[in-house]
């Protein structure tokens, strides 16, 4: 079996920032990590039709501040900001800590791995050719000037096959072993009628110091 290395921790420290930070002593850590973990799964699920490809976790004594990017700010936020309320008020309650959300909008969910990832997922479960999604979404992102490169990856009994296969397309430039470059990686799967296929996104994306990936809502 071949060694694989997540393109996340692989980066950590040089192109790529934690997605909690907060600091622990050793009996309370395990308990802090699972209650992020958690809170990820929660809002993953209630903010499913929001485009949330990163959620942020901070904490400093009874507090946590969480951070959303979404692509979709009005879904998250509500009506008259109803929903962010009820997410506070739950999280709240499932922690016992005071509990302070941030919403980041995300400017080009095309140029987003997790969010390329996650739509191709979907129209895998609504029966749409799994080569004609790929091929589209890949067409879409490189259309955009700041995306270096893409690589897509779909596993699986593809198009309701007897035996599983794998199936890739890429274009532009991935360098996967070059730290400095912004390489982002996206993961989702798609629970069809034939079982659960995995759907893989590696994007090569070039960033803006003029122009930001995410602006703050509110």
């Amino acid at each position: 079996m071949g060694q694989k290395t997540h393109p996340t921790g692989f980066r950590l420290a040089v192109k790529r920032d934690w997605r909690s930070k907060w600091y622990a002593p050793k009996h309370e850590f395990g308990r802090l990590l699972a209650e992020d973990t958690k809170i990820r799964e929660i809002l993953k699920k209630k903010l499913e039709s929001a485009a949330v490809p990163t959620i942020q976790i901070e904490r400093a004594a009874n507090r946590c501040r969480i951070t959303i990017y979404t692509a979709r700010p009005g879904v998250v936020i509500g009506r008259k900001g109803q929903e962010i309320d009820n997410i506070k008020e739950q999280l709240s309650k499932m922690t016992g800590k005071e509990i302070y959300v941030d919403i980041m909008e995300v400017k080009s969910p095309e140029a987003t791995a997790q969010l390329v990832a996650e739509n191709i997922a979907l129209q895998l479960e609504r029966r749409v050719a799994f080569r004609r999604a790929m091929k589209k979404a890949l067409q879409t992102s490189m259309g955009l000037p700041q995306v270096k490169g893409i690589r897509i990856r779909c596993a699986g009994r593809l198009g309701g096959a007897e035996l599983a296969r794998v199936e890739q397309y890429r274009d532009g430039s991935v360098p996967l072993h070059t730290l400095r470059e912004n390489v982002q990686y996206g993961f989702a799967e798609a629970k069809t009628l034939y079982g659960v296929l995995g759907v893989k996104c590696w994007m090569c994306v070039e960033e803006d110091e003029k122009k930001p990936a995410a602006t703050k809502v509110g």
